[in-house]
């Protein structure tokens, strides 16, 4: 798929509120279908998951205190006609440990957020079979 750059948008999401559902929110409100997400900051109590081949679904890992927001990638795209992200996070705790995964929830401390557009076709997520909401494949 093929698409142009479009609005790019950084902003800070308030103390308390879930990522993933604020960024869904911001997403949707400003009517991006897709785009690349990035971000920093800090969580309380975030879950994050590891996807099982096996089970088909993905395991929560509850995570408990404030960690640092080390890395959030992902992107946004369109499920079930509304505006999506996929979010993986990097997380540090106190004591240099990491740890990562796709992200569940996560109450934030401090977030800053960068969302850059992409426009062109919709790019849609569908249930494969296996409890995964993927884009097409490109061949």
């Amino acid at each position: 798929m093929k698409f142009k750059p479009g609005r790019i948008f950084l902003f800070r999401v308030p103390e308390g509120e879930d990522l993933l559902e604020a960024i869904n929110r911001f997403a949707e409100s400003r009517g991006i279908n897709a785009g690349v997400v990035m971000g920093i900051g800090s969580l309380r109590n975030p879950v994050v998951g590891y996807y099982s081949e096996e089970e088909k679904k993905y395991r929560s890992i509850k995570l408990s205190g404030t960690f640092e927001l080390l890395s959030l990638n992902g992107n946004i795209s369109l499920k079930e006609g509304k505006s999506f992200a996929h979010l993986h996070v990097t997380l540090g705790d106190e004591e240099g440990r990491v740890f990562g995964g796709h992200l569940i929830r996560g109450d934030v401390f401090v977030a800053e957020v960068y969302i850059g557009e992409l426009i062109g076709e919709p790019l849609e997520r569908k249930d494969m079979g296996n409890n995964l909401w993927l884009w097409e494949a490109e061949r």
